[in-house]
């Protein structure tokens, strides 16, 4: 894989987007110092995951962004890209079939970075992961920058050694480590979780054991109150089934009554119906009688209307007629006046005409003479404003000369102020006392040696700090570990002994131990104990006698008036064993593995184990059987009994299993608890001890830093006074030349100004006599003005008269106009009037003789007597109308009558109906609730055991109580119960896996820690042989080697050891500079020797060596070109004339870098062919 291309834009002095083509092996980056070409550097290093400001010679990661220039703005982001050539597919992981990789960092100036390979965006670590064992990343030993050969050469034993992993590429199997050792960590703590969970697990399925019982119990209570509630809504079913029937047949009965009262009430209604039909029918006559004779009425009384109405019309038209008369002879002697008038104003209009003429002549007249004196007032006007103007100019240069006049002598009088003020500055100006000057800066040189003293006991104690924090965090790790198993320890006896109480809790016995006051009695199994192996013997053998009771007398069992409820034992303390010393018959008796705590429970432990040996197997006691002596057993280390013709195998079914075991454990953890608290509080005074000397340290340093703060503060003040005496001296000095300076100003100015006040003096008295003659000649040509504009006025007021005197005649002939059409207008008017008239006595005429006429009271005469034939009709109508209404009364007092007898009888039915209905509701109430219900069983248990309904009520009542006295039960108990069972199960193999997968995780470890020993190993081997190798052909001789520090190379540091020709063995830190960096450059290349990295950074390496050293170095960098690609930095012309293309950076424009890229071969092809050419 080789670096074909690497892209940069926006990265510290490269802000525009620059290409850098990389076709050769050897590449060389030149160009003067500051242009930027350690930049690139820097670009490789940051785009292969560098994450140190500091390694890339910033403060922030914000500073690698170009920050602007003088000519340029700061960019936003920075971008570097590098292209790969991998053709040969080397390239490692899931980029190994890509014929080019395209590696790209993006960080952007609020902070974002991003990562790219291929233009996908991925990880750091991805990023890290394709160049891991190959020499390249962030510190690997491919890329030397300045000082990196000075960091490799003093770098410490152990750092040393992270290169020659680089180079083993055991790099990625410490990442693996370390990932593993976080799983082992991972799996612990949850090994450790699953732990806690399984013991409150456990705690847990007890209590759910017990809830599980009363929920069962629940349950069937819950179904017998299930069964006798069923039983009564059945008979409560019945019984409403019973009333229903009962209220249906009222229904029916009372239904009856209702219908036959009912059909009586409508044969009356239909009676009723017919005489009311006759009633209207009468009564439609009586109203038709009535409207006839109302319309005769109407008739007679138009009749009379129609001649009232003819002779009201009589005598308006008589009216009519005489005023039409008399308006006729008024309008012809209005007429007459009118054209007398009309005669009269066309004479007047004769004569406004003349008048008008006249006065037109003379105003034309006047009009013509008004301008010509206008225009000599004008005249006169303009001259005289022009000698105002020029009599306000001279008054105005007068007032400016006046102003400026002022001005001086106040000038004069400020410049003399400002000169005795100055005169009494100098006079007062502060004299500084060198002396005290020179004692304060003496003091602050005794307080600068002061603070330099504290400085020192101040780091000295800082250093101290760290190491005091570590001691005391060692010891609160260590108290906390003493802790942790002091309460597991706790907690383990705790629980083994709430186990061993256990034993003497029999629910059962414990009543009838506490009523016989044997509940405190000790038991056989606390006052015995038993060699380790042989607790299942013991019990065995002992059974229920392993928790006997001790008693003083056997003699007061005699007085228990009832028997133990549950099995029990007791023994005496108060006698020996009447038994004989066992025969010898070569048999280990059990009794000899017993200790006894108390001794007087020895007596019945020996009866009771009397016969009983031991045997450390089954088949080896069944061999041995033939010795047992009648009634004799031997018995194994599991428990299993065996009699000369029997064999009793043991299992663990009793209450007292293990409980030998547990208390031997209980004693070990008791002895272990009191000596781990012993620790514990030596732990604790030591942490106190180490917690003290931290605070005391911490206290010091306090105390140092406010002493330092306090004399800095008093050092500060002193150096202000220092710098405020010296400032002060300086000012004053200063000030004196400043007032000797400005005095003599104030002299020049002084004198300038008396000389323009002299100036100012003459032309005021020059303007003022200008003035004097300009104000006669202004009166003058005032009094001209006034003349020509009295003249003007008279001119005006004899114009304005004529016209005043032409308008007036105008008006007047236009009124006489106006006044001749008006009459002329009233005149037509007043004939068309006459002719209205006069039509209207011709009309009027004839509308008299139309009304004189008899036909009207012939038509009243007849109408009269048609009334009084209809009003007869009437009479008749109406008697007849009476007749039928006192029927209709009649048989609608029937009707109600028949109605009231219906509303008792339709109550008594709605009432029924409700009871029907609610007994019907009821009815299916209860249907409703038996709707699941299988009825034919619950009648068959009716009828069995002939059940009543308050036995069933009290039934229910009664479980009911008995539910509630349950108090709160937890239902789902039973499924919680099994699901907590089916999580203990999920648990248990939970924890199995976890711990089958720690032991997996720890192999893992131990093949890794192998792996990279082997590797790490042969890489040494192969690496001090390429040293040896390659040493001697930079040095022109002598011999390097490297030295592991320790045993374990995994752990231990190198050191490189070295000998140039003609020199002792010695360190390398003993060596000059440039057989230093020689001796650094042949250890990374004989690292690259064994694994070659893509390419190769060299940032000016040359610089500390000559000429001979430079080209020994030249042609081994040519050599291993062949495998590996260099880029390199270099001043040196030797190192250049190496390159096959050479890279200038340079820096026209003041903080931006640009590139310019020569190829060494074209460019000697182009001179070589140009030679030709010529």
């Amino acid at each position: 894989m080789r670096l074909s291309h690497i892209k940069i834009a926006g990265f510290k002095s490269f802000v525009d987007p620059t290409h850098i083509a990389l076709p050769g092996q050897v590449v060389g980056i030149v160009g003067p110092n500051g242009c930027g070409k350690s930049n690139i550097i820097d670009a490789l290093r940051w785009v292969l995951g560098e994450s140190r400001a500091s390694a890339l010679r910033g403060e922030s990661m914000q500073d690698v962004i170009f920050n602007g220039s003088g000519k340029r703005k700061p960019v936003s982001r920075a971008s570097v890209e590098l292209i790969f050539d991998n053709s040969l597919g080397k390239a490692a992981g899931q980029w190994s079939s890509y014929a080019e990789i395209s590696i790209k960092r993006v960080l952007l100036r609020d902070g974002d970075s991003s990562y790219h390979i291929n233009n996908q965006h991925v990880r750091r670590k991805d990023i890290t992961d394709i160049f891991l064992g190959t020499g390249l990343g962030a510190r690997a030993y491919a890329i030397i920058e300045q000082g990196m050969i000075s960091r490799i050469i003093e770098a410490k034993p152990e750092e040393l050694r992270i290169f020659l992993e680089e180079a083993a590429g055991v790099s990625k199997y410490r990442d693996r480590r370390r990932e593993t050792e976080l799983r082992i960590a991972d799996t612990h703590d949850n090994l450790l979780r699953v732990d806690d969970i399984l013991q409150e697990l456990t705690k847990q399925l007890t209590h759910l054991t017990e809830q599980a019982a009363v929920a069962t119990h629940y349950r069937e209570l819950e179904s017998k109150r299930d069964t006798t509630q069923q039983l009564l809504w059945l008979v409560n079913k019945q019984e409403a089934e019973t009333r229903r029937g009962r209220f249906a047949q009222g229904m029916e009965k009372t239904k009856n009554e209702l219908e036959a009262e009912t059909a009586r009430l409508r044969e009356m209604e239909s009676q009723l119906e017919y005489t009311r039909s006759e009633h209207y029918a009468q009564a439609d006559a009586l109203h038709a009688k009535q409207g006839e004779l109302y319309a005769a009425n109407a008739e007679i009384a138009r009749l009379e209307q129609q001649i009232a109405h003819l002779n009201d019309q009589r005598a308006r038209l008589t009216q009519q007629t005489a005023n039409s008369k008399l308006q006729v002879e008024q309008q012809r002697i209005q007429l007459q006046g009118v054209e007398s008038l009309l005669a009269h104003w066309q004479q007047q209009q004769q004569e406004a005409d003349i008048r008008v003429e006249s006065w037109e002549s003379r105003a034309n007249a006047e009009a013509h003479h008004l301008p010509q004196a206008e225009e000599a007032a004008r005249a006169e006007r303009e001259r005289h404003n022009t000698m105002q103007h020029e009599q306000l100019i001279s008054q105005q240069q007068l007032q400016l000369a006046d102003t400026q006049r002022e001005h001086i002598q106040r000038n004069v009088q400020q410049l003399e102020a400002r000169r005795s003020r100055l005169l009494l500055e100098r006079d007062n100006l502060p004299q500084v006392d060198s002396e005290a000057l020179t004692e304060t800066q003496s003091l602050f040189v005794e307080m600068e040696m002061e603070r330099n003293a504290q400085q020192q006991q101040l780091t000295q104690l800082q250093a101290q700090l760290p190491e005091a924090d570590t001691a005391r965090r060692n010891q609160r790790t260590a108290m906390q570990e003493l802790e942790r198993q002091l309460s597991q320890a706790e907690a383990r006896l705790s629980a083994l002994q709430q186990l061993q109480k256990q034993v003497d809790n029999d629910k059962n016995l414990k009543p009838w131990l506490t009523k016989h006051q044997l509940d405190q009695q000790p038991r056989l199994w606390q006052s015995i104990s038993i060699e380790a192996g042989w607790e299942d013997a013991l019990e065995a053998v002992l059974r229920e006698r392993l928790n006997a009771l001790a008693l003083p007398h056997l003699d007061n069992a005699a007085h228990w008036s009832d028997a133990p409820p549950a099995r029990l034992a007791i023994f005496a303390t108060d006698g020996a064993s009447n038994f004989e010393t066992q025969q010898d018959i070569g048999l280990t008796p059990l009794g000899q593995f017993v200790s006894y705590h108390d001794p007087k429970t020895a007596p019945v432990v020996t009866d009771w184990l009397s016969g009983v040996y031991v045997t450390k197997t089954l088949a080896l006691g069944l061999n041995l059987r033939e010795r047992l002596p009648a009634g004799a057993w031997l018995v194994t280390p599991q428990g299993h009994l065996i009699g000369a013709h029997s064999v009793l195998f043991h299992a663990p079914d009793n209450q007292v299993h293990g409980v030998l075991a547990r208390q031997r454990e209980i004693e070990r953890l008791q002895e272990a608890a009191q000596q781990q608290a012993t620790s514990l509080d030596q732990g604790k005074h030591q942490a106190a001890l180490a917690e003290e000397t931290y605070h005391a340290i911490e206290s010091r340093i306090a105390l140092l830093r406010a002493a330092d703060s306090e004399l800095q503060q008093r050092q500060h003040g002193m150096q202000v006074q220092i710098l405020k005496l010296t400032q002060a001296n300086e000012r004053s000095h200063e000030r004196a030349a400043q007032i000797a300076c400005e005095l003599q100003e104030l002299a020049e100015q002084s004198a300038e100004e008396q000389y323009q006040h002299q100036e100012i003096a003459e032309r005021m008295d020059i303007l003022r006599e200008s003035i004097a003659a300009q104000q006669v000649e202004v009166e003058q040509v005032r009094l001209q003005v006034v003349t020509q504009e009295s003249m003007l006025r008279q001119q005006r007021e004899r114009s304005q008269k004529t016209q005043h005197e032409l308008q007036e005649a105008r008006f007047y002939a236009k009124t006489c106009t106006e006044k001749i059409a008006d009459l002329k207008h009233n005149i037509k008017q007043i004939g068309l009037t006459l002719a209205q008239l006069e039509q209207t006595l011709i009309q009027n005429h004839a509308e008299l003789d139309r009304i004189e006429d008899g036909t009207s009271k012939q038509q009243l005469q007849e109408a009269l007597q048609q009334r009084q034939t209809r009003e007869q009709a009437l009479a008749e109508a109406r008697n007849i109308l009476e007749q039928t209404t006192n029927n209709l009364n009649k048989l609608e007092q029937e009707r109600l009558s028949c109605e009231q007898k219906l509303h008792p009888l339709r109550e008594k039915l709605s009432e029924l109906s409700l009871k029907e209905q609610e007994a019907r509701l009821q009815y299916e109430q209860w249907a409703e609730q038996l709707q699941d219900v299988d009825e034919t069983t619950l009648l068959s248990l009716l009828e069995s055991g002939n059940i009543k309904l308050n036995a069933l009520q009290n039934e229910l009542n009664r479980l009911n109580s008995d539910i509630t006295g349950l108090g709160s039960v937890n239902l789902a108990a039973l499924e919680e119960l099994h699901t907590a069972q089916e999580r203990k199960t999920y648990l248990d193999a939970q924890a199995k896996d976890l711990t089958e997968a720690m032991d997996t995780l720890k192999g893992a470890i131990r093949r890794i820690d192998k792996e990279s020993r082997d590797l790490l190993m042969a890489t040494y081997n192969e690496v001090n042989r390429h040293l040896a190798e390659m040493f001697p052909v930079l040095f022109g001789g002598g011999e390097a080697r490297l030295v592991l520090t320790g045993d374990e190379i995994l752990d231990s540091g190198v050191q490189v050891m070295a000998q140039p020709p003609g020199k002792k063995n010695a360190s390398i830190h003993l060596l000059s500079g440039g057989e230093k960096a020689l001796t650094a450059i042949a250890l990374v290349f004989s690292m690259f020797q064994l694994n070659p990295a893509p390419f190769c950074l060299l940032d000016e390496v040359d610089a500390p060596l000559d000429d001979t050293n430079t080209e020994r170095l030249c042609k081994l960098i040519q050599k291993m070109a062949q495998h590996t690609q260099f880029i390199f930095i270099s001043h040196n012309k030797i190192t250049m004339e190496l390159a096959q293309q050479l890279v200038g950076v340079t820096m026209q424009e003041r903080g931006v870098s640009h590139v310019v890229a020569v190829d060494i071969e074209e460019a000697l092809r182009l001179r070589d062919d140009s030679t030709i050419a010529t």
